[in-house]
């Protein structure tokens, strides 16, 4: 009997450290990520319209927080440091590409760079002068700018935890909640009016589940065995379900406003209908004036010609009649 037990406890030891070995050989596979919720509700989106030019310059981390450790200070950051680089990947995903126009702006300086030596390759070996505006078009301006980002990293704002241990055989299971809030808003290119703002959040779960043994199997031996395993859901992903409800809730509520209108009127309304019972509470639609001059607060981008870029009589995007200052 003392035999087996002993037996027994050595194939579990050997198991658990066999199933922690990280080498090369065992190592996953790089997987292409899955498609969150929020980000098939971007995807399923109605069409526009028509397409809107919007530009990004800078959607950072705002907290300033450090990943909080137990033991020793970490200077590792408390959340991804990359969230213009999500938030540029939403605003494309939203009806599938088919309502934003993203131009550069985050790294500009590189983009005018490329440019400037394409005007100096083009002098030195076609002696242009004056570079062919057909080659070299001018940049595409945005009518919108979308400022913000990640506003609040609060951490264990739940906790809890249960365990049971009877005749030194014990299970245990730990629960921790953290908050990741994102702030997002689009302001007018033209008057600097800050046309409509959404703030969303994202709880970050983490779950830690224990069991031990301790007892003796004999009068001089004892049996000490410890497993467990924690799952934590990771930051970037929770980083990335905020913007991307952002950007679907900004969508929606500037559709409300009167911003922008749905290609489809029926699809539009479906879909303003869900996203209001996602809140819980009741819209005051009737209250919204639909004001028809709305339709053409947002200019359209049209074709270069002769090197020139048409643009309609304003050439920036006028907001809405209650969002003009004066």
């Amino acid at each position: 009997m003392k035999n087996n037990i002993k037996t027994a406890a050595a194939v579990l030891a050997a198991s658990l450290l066999a199933n922690c070995s990280t080498t090369p050989e065992n190592l996953p596979e790089p997987i292409v990520n899955r498609q969150t919720e929020t980000q098939r509700q971007l995807l399923d989106l109605p069409p526009p319209e028509r397409r809107i030019a919007i530009a990004v310059y800078s959607f950072t981390d705002q907290t300033g927080q450090f990943k909080p450790s137990s033991t020793t200070q970490t200077l590792s950051r408390a959340v991804t440091q990359g969230p213009g680089a999500i938030l540029v990947q939403a605003l494309h995903d939203a009806g599938q590409s088919q309502w934003f126009d993203v131009v550069e702006r985050e790294n500009l300086e590189h983009l005018l760079n490329e440019r400037q030596i394409i005007s100096q390759m083009r002098e030195r070996y076609l002696g242009e002068t004056n570079v062919n505006p057909d080659a070299l078009p001018p940049l595409v301006f945005a009518g919108i700018l979308l400022e913000g980002g990640i506003i609040s990293y609060d951490t264990n704002i739940r906790t809890g935890g249960a365990g049971a241990r009877f005749l030194g055989i014990g299970a245990s299971t730990e629960y921790r909640e953290d908050t990741i809030s994102v702030y997002l808003r689009a302001v007018s290119t033209k008057s600097g009016t800050v046309l409509s703002s959404v703030t969303t959040s994202q709880r970050v779960a983490s779950i830690g589940i224990a069991a031990n043994a301790f007892r003796f199997v004999s009068f001089k031996e004892l049996l000490e065995v410890d497993a467990g395993i924690t799952v934590n859901q990771p930051t970037q992903l929770a980083v990335q379900q905020a913007i991307e409800k952002a950007v679907y809730a900004l969508i929606m509520e500037g559709s409300v406003k009167g911003l922008w209108t749905f290609q489809d009127p029926a699809e539009g309304a479906a879909e303003l209908s869900r996203y209001t019972a996602s809140l819980g509470d009741i819209y005051p639609f009737d209250a919204v004036d639909y004001d028809p001059e709305l339709a053409e607060v947002i200019p359209e981008q049209r074709p270069v010609q002769s090197g020139v870029a048409q643009q309609p009589e304003g050439a920036m995007w006028t907001p809405p009649k209650g969002d003009r200052p004066g």
